[in-house]
């Protein structure tokens, strides 16, 4: 069989080879740097690898523990919508369509329950929960979106307004989303 021949190990099998090749020209520069003398060859450098910080928060704990809280906060019918608007993806500006999704009868009985948070990037989370309503679970394993704004996670407007469309049950666009 000839040498990267083989269509299965072609990769390799060049790979292998070129790492070979780079191994014998080290080590003829090697031998051509020594003097004649018999001396040794000059050290071989050293490369220090730096490992790139994850895309995760600095303490995903933390983050995780807030993400959860917030979340609670946000649909517990006990929260006043002021501080429900401190924990929703810009909160002033989405007021309205906060207020409206507060004015259902059934938002005062609405609960949320986050099973998992995965971490996107520094400042974006997947977050899976179950809504409860009345104490009976009515949306299990739903997907939303936490993310992180001046300092807080915070509930993203995309799932805010996700949920408000399907509770309207219209096809048409939720004003404010």
């Amino acid at each position: 069989m000839v040498l990267g021949s083989s269509t299965r190990k072609r990769g390799g099998t060049r790979i292998a080879a070129w790492a070979a090749a780079a191994m014998l020209a080290v080590g003829v520069a090697a031998t051509g740097c020594g003097d004649d003398n018999g001396g040794t060859p000059p050290p071989e450098p050293s490369v220090t690898r730096t490992q790139e910080a994850p895309d995760v928060p600095a303490d995903p704990a933390a983050a995780e523990r807030e993400v959860k809280a917030n979340w609670e906060k946000f649909f517990s019918a006990d929260v006043p919508l002021n501080e429900k608007e401190a924990v929703l993806e810009n909160g002033a500006k989405m007021r309205p369509v906060l207020q409206g999704f507060n004015a259902d009868p059934r938002g005062k009985q609405v609960e949320a329950s986050v099973t998992d948070v995965k971490f996107t990037s520094k400042t974006e989370a997947d977050v899976t929960y179950t809504l409860s309503l009345d104490g009976q679970p009515a949306l299990r394993d739903a997907k939303g979106v936490s993310v992180e704004q001046d300092g807080t996670w915070k509930v993203s407007v995309k799932t805010l307004c996700a949920l408000v469309q399907l509770n309207s049950g219209n096809a048409s666009p939720v004003p404010g989303c």
